[in-house]
């Protein structure tokens, strides 16, 4: 078979590939996750009761801003880390320092809070559950955040599942904010974030067997 001959068997019957097909998978994942997500916390918590004097605390946007964050960086990273043989860049070094940015405000709050008071700084009034309904809230957007992967080609499925778990649980504790009657950081630094690890050890798990080629 002559060279021209191969070549032309070989784009025969082929498309032209989208380069934007990963994002605008990923776009609507995301859209129909958090609606879902939204609708399921509107069904199961509703608003909170007093939601215009919460969004004029400082605290409020503390938890906000975290969360807000979280998901930016989560975001960008599983970007790189569905296209195949990308590394996911500085993005993990964000999601740290945006960790490591509430556990310092959660240290600086007990340090100079009485000693009497820092068990209910940490502990609030919804520490049993609060780590579960953020977990219950991001299962929608895991899920949706999986489909879409699979139509990717990330060479890295565990670390891809995993970034889509924490994109899920910072998006979902986006969402649960709203609702939550907590504000302390050192509160939001151990029960918001293993609401948030939760998805994450589970979205790694599953990457690792739904996302390989």
């Amino acid at each position: 078979m002559k060279t021209e001959e191969l070549l032309l068997l070989l784009a025969t019957g082929t498309e032209a590939v989208n380069p934007r097909e990963i994002e605008q998978r990923l776009t609507k994942a995301l859209a129909v996750g958090i609606l879902l997500s939204a609708l399921l916390m509107s069904g199961l918590l509703g608003l909170h009761n007093d939601l215009l004097t919460v969004l004029a605390l400082p605290k409020f946007w503390i938890k906000i801003a975290f969360a807000a964050a979280l998901s930016l960086a989560s975001l960008l990273a599983l970007l790189r880390l569905a296209r195949p043989s990308v590394e996911a860049g500085l993005m993990p070094l964000f999601v740290t320092l945006t960790f490591l940015t509430l556990w310092g405000l959660a240290g600086w709050t007990l340090f100079n809070a009485d000693a009497a008071q820092r068990q209910e700084l940490i502990f609030g009034q919804t520490w049993m559950v609060c780590p579960w309904l953020i977990a219950l809230l991001s299962a929608p957007l895991l899920s949706a955040l999986l489909w879409a992967l699979h139509f990717a080609a990330p060479t890295r499925p565990h670390l891809a599942g995993a970034t889509a778990g924490l994109l899920a649980g910072a998006l979902a504790t986006l969402v649960y904010c709203i609702p939550c009657p907590e504000m302390e950081t050192p509160f939001l630094a151990v029960w918001y974030v293993l609401g948030i690890c939760i998805p994450a050890l589970l979205g790694g798990f599953l990457g690792n067997r739904l996302l390989r080629w």
